[in-house]
């Protein structure tokens, strides 16, 4: 089965069953990912198993005119961050093929000009991260006016 989920100018075609049976890496089109998605430019990746807060996070960031994507797994996660390179990166800890507050601090460093917003329920020790790190940590329940906070500048 695929997904057709639209934004403002992309749409990103997810195949669950490559998701679901395998937890294999969407077969991604890189050029969609190079090209500029939006007037500005800003991206949000959302790597997060919880589906309702997903749809609430794309819904506040595409009224914002931000390009969303999501991923519901790590490992999906981490090659669409390769390729789409969003300017923030909401990454939560405990998702079903892995912790991904471990991957936070290569994240940071491979991907320095990304802001890690590290997401969970529970209150795990933070990572230690590279000094130049751009990242915070908001704990679940996420509220809209929080947010309205921590993205006012961005």
């Amino acid at each position: 089965m695929v997904f057709t989920l639209p934004s403002a100018s992309l749409s990103v075609n997810i195949d669950t069953s490559i998701l679901s049976n395998s937890m294999a890496m969407p077969n991604l089109d890189k050029n969609r990912f190079n090209r500029k998605t939006m007037i500005d430019g800003r991206k949000i990746l959302i790597i997060d198993d919880e589906e309702d807060l997903c749809l609430l996070l794309k819904e506040y960031f595409l009224r914002k005119n931000y390009d969303v994507v999501i991923s519901h797994t790590l490992q999906a996660g981490k090659g669409i961050l390769k390729e789409y390179k969003p300017d923030i990166l909401f990454l939560d800890n405990n998702l079903p093929d892995g912790i991904g507050w471990t991957e936070a601090p290569s994240f940071a460093a491979s991907f320095p000009d990304t802001y890690i917003v590290m997401v969970s329920a529970f209150h795990p020790v933070i990572p230690v991260m590279p000094g130049n790190a751009k990242y915070r940590v908001i704990e679940k329940p996420i509220s809209m006016s929080e947010l309205d906070k921590q993205f006012s500048s961005f």
